[in-house]
């Protein structure tokens, strides 16, 4: 269950560069791949839930960090202008 780290583009052009505690990002999300803005906030909801669950089953918590930054992907989200046909591209994901 390594830390990972995904870096993204904003339909905004600012980069970010998000974490996991686990891997499960890159089961997700591709490297290079383009997402409309509901599908990239789907996919991250999905993974940052089963990120937690994996702490939870190891440790026996869930993961505030990971809670944490699905927060902060949902609050960006909030913030962008909502424009039809918005993306956010996967940069890069690491280890």
């Amino acid at each position: 269950m390594p830390e990972t780290f995904w870096t993204v583009r904003w339909p905004d052009g600012s980069e970010e560069k998000l974490y996991s505690p686990s891997s499960v990002v890159a089961e997700l999300f591709e490297a290079g791949q383009t997402y409309p803005v509901p599908d990239f906030l789907h996919r991250s909801r999905i993974a940052l839930q089963r990120a937690s669950n994996r702490v939870e089953r190891k440790f026996g918590y869930a993961c505030s960090s990971a809670m944490a930054q699905l927060d902060r992907i949902e609050a960006k989200i909030d913030a962008l202008p909502h424009q039809d046909g918005a993306s956010i591209t996967c940069l890069n994901i690491t280890q």
